[in-house]
């Protein structure tokens, strides 16, 4: 049972704006006027796919090491996951000299295997399920005893998180709902931190591939239901929420809206070819849902943030039939 002390507040998140000052980027925010046309409203790209390791996962996964004590370091720390949180925790560990252990499933994109493995952390593959990855974790913490730093069901993770809302509104104050990719909810649940505690009459809204709609249909279910080895595109949303996750979300969120792979696909196409930038298909979702009906999200001025930037260039969807 998750109390109210399990969970982090705003607070929280202020204390790790502060210790993330010196080690993270604070990314810029882009506008294009041509996406701004399609959808029908002022996009705000909040930019995490410039951001150190390609990804937001480095603000959750430094505030969650430097936040330990050093005598809880001597072992290392220790993970699970498909590719950002992985490279994040294993720069994180570089930074206060430690080792980092890292469980990623077998299917993970090369681009981010190579990444985490250049951090220097210790890379065994599992399977690519949840339950798979968890075993596989309890046989790693066996046998080092490191501590664990989960992806996105820890207190710390999720305040680091929160600080990449707290930059966008800090900025645009006046949004009126803000864009988010949901997996496992570290960013979601830290977006929800932020715009609640700033006390914003804004609409947080997660967004999630239908071919990995476990959020969604927790949500409504008032309930976790997790995913069984979804199969999407969008390779950093596989994960299933965690309790603090869910238990954020259920409470501070408006809505989580699902989208097909078609048009994360379009989405990813049009952020390349307008913005000029390389965005991953977990970070498209947020603009997909408004190619698909602007009448899903009932704002004029939304926040949109782009999650990361690590992707394969040799699979690039749109080439599927051209390789």
């Amino acid at each position: 049972m998750v109390t109210a002390q399990d969970l982090p507040d705003f607070n929280n998140v202020q204390k790790a704006a502060e210790r993330l000052k010196k080690y993270v980027h604070r990314t810029p925010i882009l506008t294009a006027q041509g996406l701004d046309r399609i959808c029908g409203a002022q996009l705000y790209f909040k930019c995490e796919n410039f951001q150190k390791v390609g990804a937001f996962k480095i603000r959750g996964a430094t505030n969650a090491v430097f936040d330990l004590p050093e005598e809880m370091l001597t072992a290392g720390v220790a993970t699970h996951s498909s590719g950002n949180h992985a490279a994040a925790l294993a720069l994180a560990a570089r930074w206060r000299n430690c080792t980092a252990y890292v469980v990623m499933p077998r299917t993970a994109p090369q681009v981010k295997i190579n990444a985490v493995q250049s951090y220097g952390a210790q890379v065994t593959f599992c399977e690519p399920t949840l339950e798979a990855r968890e075993q596989e974790l309890t046989k790693v913490i066996s046998r080092t005893g490191a501590e664990v730093i989960h992806p996105y069901n820890d207190a710390r993770v999720i305040a680091g998180q929160g600080t990449v809302a707290l930059e966008l509104l800090t900025e645009l104050p006046d949004l009126d709902a803000v864009l988010v990719p949901v997996g496992g909810g570290g960013l979601l649940s830290g977006t929800a931190l932020t715009v609640r505690g700033l006390k914003k009459k804004c609409q947080v809204i997660g967004v999630e591939p239908q071919n990995a709609d476990d959020a969604h249909r927790s949500f409504y279910a008032g309930r976790i239901i997790p995913s069984d080895n979804p199969q999407t595109i969008a390779d950093g949303l596989r994960t299933s929420l965690g309790t603090l996750t869910f238990a954020i979300i259920r409470d501070k969120v408006d809505d989580i809206l699902t989208v097909t792979e078609e048009s994360i696909i379009d989405a990813m196409r049009l952020i390349w070819e307008r913005l000029k930038i390389v965005a991953e298909p977990s970070a498209c979702v947020p603009l997909a849902v408004l190619l698909e009906g602007r009448s899903r999200v009932a704002a004029s001025k939304i926040g949109i943030i782009l999650s990361g930037g690590n992707v394969d260039l040799d699979r690039l969807p749109w080439l599927k039939d051209k390789v």
